[in-house]
Protein backbone atom coordinates (compact mmCIF):
# COMPACT_ATOMS: atom_id res chain seq x y z
CA UNK A 1 0.00 0.00 0.00
CA UNK A 2 1.25 3.46 -0.87
CA UNK A 3 2.27 5.50 2.18
CA UNK A 4 1.27 9.06 1.34
CA UNK A 5 2.99 10.88 4.19
CA UNK A 6 4.13 14.44 3.51
CA UNK A 7 7.86 15.06 3.34
CA UNK A 8 8.32 16.54 6.84
CA UNK A 9 6.85 13.42 8.44
CA UNK A 10 8.63 11.06 6.06
CA UNK A 11 11.91 12.55 7.21
CA UNK A 12 11.05 12.34 10.93
CA UNK A 13 9.58 8.84 10.69
CA UNK A 14 11.92 7.38 8.06
CA UNK A 15 13.38 4.78 10.44
CA UNK A 16 9.93 3.82 11.74
CA UNK A 17 8.32 3.21 8.35
CA UNK A 18 11.23 0.96 7.37
CA UNK A 19 10.68 -1.35 10.34
CA UNK A 20 9.34 -4.83 9.72
CA UNK A 21 6.20 -4.34 11.82
CA UNK A 22 5.21 -1.28 9.76
CA UNK A 23 5.70 -3.02 6.43
CA UNK A 24 3.63 -5.89 7.77
CA UNK A 25 0.99 -3.45 9.02
CA UNK A 26 0.67 -1.83 5.57
CA UNK A 27 0.23 -5.25 3.94
CA UNK A 28 -2.46 -6.20 6.46
CA UNK A 29 -4.29 -2.90 6.03
CA UNK A 30 -4.17 -3.36 2.25
CA UNK A 31 -5.79 -6.78 2.62
CA UNK A 32 -8.44 -5.37 4.96
CA UNK A 33 -9.40 -2.73 2.41
CA UNK A 34 -9.56 -5.35 -0.35
CA UNK A 35 -11.76 -7.75 1.63
CA UNK A 36 -13.88 -5.42 3.77
CA UNK A 37 -15.32 -1.93 3.71
CA UNK A 38 -12.95 0.16 5.84
CA UNK A 39 -12.65 3.81 6.78
CA UNK A 40 -11.38 6.37 6.15
CA UNK A 41 -10.82 6.08 2.40
CA UNK A 42 -7.29 4.94 1.61
CA UNK A 43 -6.07 8.36 0.54
CA UNK A 44 -7.14 9.82 3.91
CA UNK A 45 -5.49 7.26 6.21
CA UNK A 46 -2.59 9.64 6.88
CA UNK A 47 -4.65 12.85 6.60
CA UNK A 48 -3.78 13.96 10.15
CA UNK A 49 -0.13 14.22 9.11
CA UNK A 50 -0.76 15.73 5.71
CA UNK A 51 -2.83 18.61 7.05
CA UNK A 52 -0.28 19.33 9.78
CA UNK A 53 3.46 19.36 9.03
CA UNK A 54 5.79 18.14 11.76
CA UNK A 55 7.42 21.55 12.07
CA UNK A 56 4.01 23.18 12.62
CA UNK A 57 2.74 20.89 15.40
CA UNK A 58 1.66 22.93 18.43
CA UNK A 59 -1.15 20.79 19.83
CA UNK A 60 -1.78 17.04 19.79
CA UNK A 61 -5.24 15.59 20.41
CA UNK A 62 -5.35 11.81 20.78
CA UNK A 63 -8.40 9.78 19.77
CA UNK A 64 -8.99 6.05 19.67
CA UNK A 65 -10.04 5.04 16.15
CA UNK A 66 -11.92 6.52 13.17
CA UNK A 67 -15.69 6.79 13.01
CA UNK A 68 -16.98 3.58 11.47
CA UNK A 69 -20.16 4.78 9.74
CA UNK A 70 -20.37 5.30 5.99
CA UNK A 71 -19.03 8.69 4.90
CA UNK A 72 -18.11 9.87 8.39
CA UNK A 73 -14.34 9.50 8.89
CA UNK A 74 -11.94 11.96 7.27
CA UNK A 75 -8.66 10.85 8.84
CA UNK A 76 -8.70 13.37 11.70
CA UNK A 77 -9.68 12.26 15.21
CA UNK A 78 -13.10 13.48 16.43
CA UNK A 79 -13.64 15.06 12.99
CA UNK A 80 -16.26 14.16 10.37
CA UNK A 81 -16.76 15.10 6.75
CA UNK A 82 -18.85 18.12 5.85
CA UNK A 83 -22.53 17.25 5.66
CA UNK A 84 -22.29 14.50 8.29
CA UNK A 85 -24.32 14.94 11.45
CA UNK A 86 -22.04 16.10 14.27
CA UNK A 87 -21.40 13.10 16.58
CA UNK A 88 -22.23 13.33 20.32
CA UNK A 89 -18.58 13.51 21.49
CA UNK A 90 -17.81 16.30 19.07
CA UNK A 91 -20.97 18.16 20.10
CA UNK A 92 -19.67 18.05 23.68
CA UNK A 93 -16.27 19.28 22.52
CA UNK A 94 -17.91 22.24 20.81
CA UNK A 95 -20.08 22.93 23.87
CA UNK A 96 -17.09 22.98 26.24
CA UNK A 97 -15.12 25.10 23.79
CA UNK A 98 -17.96 27.60 23.51
CA UNK A 99 -18.38 27.87 27.30
CA UNK A 100 -14.63 27.99 27.90
CA UNK A 101 -14.09 30.78 25.38
CA UNK A 102 -17.26 32.55 26.53
CA UNK A 103 -18.83 32.76 23.11
CA UNK A 104 -21.91 31.47 21.36
CA UNK A 105 -20.82 28.91 18.77
CA UNK A 106 -23.39 27.23 16.55
CA UNK A 107 -21.39 24.78 14.40
CA UNK A 108 -22.79 23.70 11.06
CA UNK A 109 -19.98 21.23 10.35
CA UNK A 110 -17.91 18.77 12.36
CA UNK A 111 -14.96 19.01 10.00
CA UNK A 112 -11.85 19.98 12.00
CA UNK A 113 -9.50 20.58 9.07
CA UNK A 114 -9.18 24.23 10.11
CA UNK A 115 -7.65 23.13 13.42
CA UNK A 116 -5.23 20.76 11.69
CA UNK A 117 -4.03 23.48 9.33
CA UNK A 118 -3.09 25.62 12.35
CA UNK A 119 -0.85 22.95 13.88
CA UNK A 120 -3.28 20.69 15.74
CA UNK A 121 -2.34 17.05 15.10
CA UNK A 122 -5.63 15.13 15.36
CA UNK A 123 -4.18 11.67 15.91
CA UNK A 124 -6.15 8.47 16.32
CA UNK A 125 -4.33 5.56 17.98
CA UNK A 126 -5.55 3.34 15.14
CA UNK A 127 -5.75 5.02 11.75
CA UNK A 128 -8.24 2.58 10.19
CA UNK A 129 -11.39 0.66 11.11
CA UNK A 130 -13.89 -1.74 9.52
CA UNK A 131 -17.35 -0.43 8.71
CA UNK A 132 -19.79 -0.60 11.65
CA UNK A 133 -17.18 -2.31 13.84
CA UNK A 134 -15.53 0.02 16.36
CA UNK A 135 -11.96 -0.85 17.38
CA UNK A 136 -11.85 -3.62 14.77
CA UNK A 137 -8.28 -2.71 13.82
CA UNK A 138 -7.09 -2.33 17.38
CA UNK A 139 -5.33 -5.73 17.12
CA UNK A 140 -3.21 -4.47 14.22
CA UNK A 141 0.05 -2.71 15.05
CA UNK A 142 -1.11 0.85 14.55
CA UNK A 143 -0.44 1.48 18.25
CA UNK A 144 3.29 0.91 17.74
CA UNK A 145 3.33 3.49 14.97
CA UNK A 146 1.28 6.12 16.77
CA UNK A 147 3.27 5.61 19.99
CA UNK A 148 6.40 6.30 17.94
CA UNK A 149 4.82 9.46 16.54
CA UNK A 150 4.03 10.76 20.04
CA UNK A 151 7.55 9.87 21.19
CA UNK A 152 9.13 11.75 18.28
CA UNK A 153 7.09 14.86 18.98
CA UNK A 154 7.94 14.65 22.68
CA UNK A 155 11.66 14.23 22.02
CA UNK A 156 12.24 16.58 19.12
CA UNK A 157 9.91 19.48 19.81
CA UNK A 158 9.28 21.86 22.71
CA UNK A 159 6.19 23.58 24.12
CA UNK A 160 3.62 21.29 22.52
CA UNK A 161 0.24 20.95 24.23
CA UNK A 162 -1.04 17.36 24.50
CA UNK A 163 -4.78 17.05 25.12
CA UNK A 164 -5.52 13.63 26.61
CA UNK A 165 -9.24 12.97 26.91
CA UNK A 166 -10.26 9.74 28.63
CA UNK A 167 -8.34 6.84 30.15
CA UNK A 168 -7.22 5.48 26.81
CA UNK A 169 -5.54 8.76 25.87
CA UNK A 170 -4.07 9.13 29.37
CA UNK A 171 -2.26 5.79 28.94
CA UNK A 172 -1.17 6.73 25.43
CA UNK A 173 0.53 9.82 26.79
CA UNK A 174 2.42 8.28 29.70
CA UNK A 175 5.87 8.74 28.13
CA UNK A 176 5.49 12.38 27.11
CA UNK A 177 8.23 14.57 28.59
CA UNK A 178 6.21 16.85 30.84
CA UNK A 179 9.22 19.01 31.68
CA UNK A 180 9.08 20.64 28.24
CA UNK A 181 5.49 20.12 27.13
CA UNK A 182 2.06 20.87 28.61
CA UNK A 183 -0.12 17.80 29.17
CA UNK A 184 -3.80 18.46 29.93
CA UNK A 185 -5.96 15.52 30.99
CA UNK A 186 -9.69 15.13 31.57
CA UNK A 187 -12.48 12.66 31.06
CA UNK A 188 -13.61 11.77 27.55
CA UNK A 189 -16.15 14.04 25.83
CA UNK A 190 -18.47 11.11 25.13
CA UNK A 191 -21.94 11.56 26.69
CA UNK A 192 -21.35 8.83 29.28
CA UNK A 193 -18.18 10.45 30.63
CA UNK A 194 -19.32 14.04 30.15
CA UNK A 195 -22.58 13.45 32.00
CA UNK A 196 -20.63 12.10 34.97
CA UNK A 197 -18.88 15.44 35.35
CA UNK A 198 -15.54 14.33 33.90
CA UNK A 199 -15.47 16.57 30.83
CA UNK A 200 -17.27 19.89 31.11
CA UNK A 201 -15.34 22.68 32.76
CA UNK A 202 -11.86 21.39 31.87
CA UNK A 203 -11.11 24.69 30.04
CA UNK A 204 -8.54 22.97 27.85
CA UNK A 205 -9.02 25.37 24.95
CA UNK A 206 -8.24 28.56 26.87
CA UNK A 207 -5.43 26.81 28.81
CA UNK A 208 -3.88 25.67 25.54
CA UNK A 209 -3.87 29.16 24.09
CA UNK A 210 -2.54 30.72 27.30
CA UNK A 211 0.37 28.27 27.23
CA UNK A 212 1.10 28.87 23.55
CA UNK A 213 1.07 32.64 24.05
CA UNK A 214 3.37 32.35 27.07
CA UNK A 215 5.88 30.59 24.80
CA UNK A 216 5.55 33.15 22.00
CA UNK A 217 3.52 30.82 19.80
CA UNK A 218 0.43 31.78 17.83
CA UNK A 219 -2.74 30.63 19.66
CA UNK A 220 -5.23 28.36 17.95
CA UNK A 221 -8.35 29.91 16.44
CA UNK A 222 -10.74 27.26 17.76
CA UNK A 223 -13.87 28.94 16.42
Amino acid sequence: MQINLNTTWQSILSDEIQKHYFQELMETVDEEYKNHTCYPSKELIFAAFNYCNFRDVKVVIIGQDPYHGKGEANGLCFSVNDGVRIPPSLRNIFREMSEDLETIFMPTSGNLEAWAKQGVLLLNASLTVREDNANSHKHLKWNLFTDAVIQKISEEKEHVVFLLWGNFAHKKGLKIDRTKHLVLESGHPSPMSANQGKWFGNKHFSKTNAYLKSNNLEPIKWL
